[in-house]
């Protein structure tokens, strides 16, 4: 149901995924935002999911200015230093312009009915809140975030809804980052924040080390009502 796109910028052009509703019509889009192992297998998945629930899904090749067409995975440690290397080098600034090319290339889809949610993994997880403090974006979810404490002072430019989930026992979030992330954005009515005790980093992604079912089950319901709310209402 999906295939290879590609938006073109003031800056060049990248390649995203595209899957569809195999129903026709007009649907609302969601911008799918990479893990650091970029658009792979796991995140074609997520598109697919997202496609037969009834949403049209893209996600952007956001390593496209440092390396095009990065497909790694979790499962080695060559893929693992290649991954953490391209993160290294990544900038969250320019990832969240071209995740507002890709807001705006769903908007003009045929397919959509110009309503645009963003949901993001890890580093994405990261770009999801920061989507949501500088983009239009109509609502955006964010799955264990990195560094979103850093950014906290920004939270207060957000206006549309803001999903985060949390992993309690996040390895790259520890317990001091989580309460300022909680201090700086519980106050906030267009934020709601989600904690799963007891769990690690990555515990929605499947086949991954640390995947959880019934966590990842509970997250997966949460996002999805929160996406349908905000944008096929």
């Amino acid at each position: 149901m999906g295939h290879t796109i590609e938006i073109e910028t003031p800056d060049g052009k990248f390649s995203a995924y595209r899957a569809t509703p195999a129903l026709e019509g007009r649907w609302p889009a969601v911008v799918v935002i990479q893990e650091i192992f970029g658009v792979n297998a796991v995140m074609r998945g997520v598109c697919d999911d997202l496609a037969a629930k009834g949403f049209l899904a893209i996600c952007p090749d956001l390593f496209w200015r440092l390396e095009p067409g990065v497909e790694l995975t979790d499962q080695s440690q060559g893929d693992w230093k290649k991954a953490f290397d391209l993160m290294n080098r990544f900038s969250a600034d320019t990832g969240v312009t071209d995740i507002q090319h890709t807001l705006d290339h769903a908007r003009r889809d045929k397919r959509c009915n110009t309503h645009v949610g963003a949901v993001g993994y890890c580093l994405g997880g990261l770009l999801a809140f920061l989507t949501a403090c500088r983009t239009d974006v109509d609502a955006a979810v964010g799955y264990y975030g990195v560094n979103i404490a850093a950014h906290a002072d920004e939270a207060r430019a957000i206006r549309s809804p803001l999903m985060l989930h949390i992993a309690g026992k996040d390895q790259f979030v520890d317990a001091e980052a989580q309460a300022r992330m909680h201090a700086a954005l519980d106050p906030l009515p267009a934020v709601t924040l989600h904690d799963y005790p007891g769990q690690d980093h990555a515990f929605a992604r499947i086949g991954g080390e640390h995947y959880d079912e019934a966590a990842a089950a509970t997250a997966n319901a949460r996002t999805l009502q929160f996406l349908s709310s905000h944008l096929k209402g």
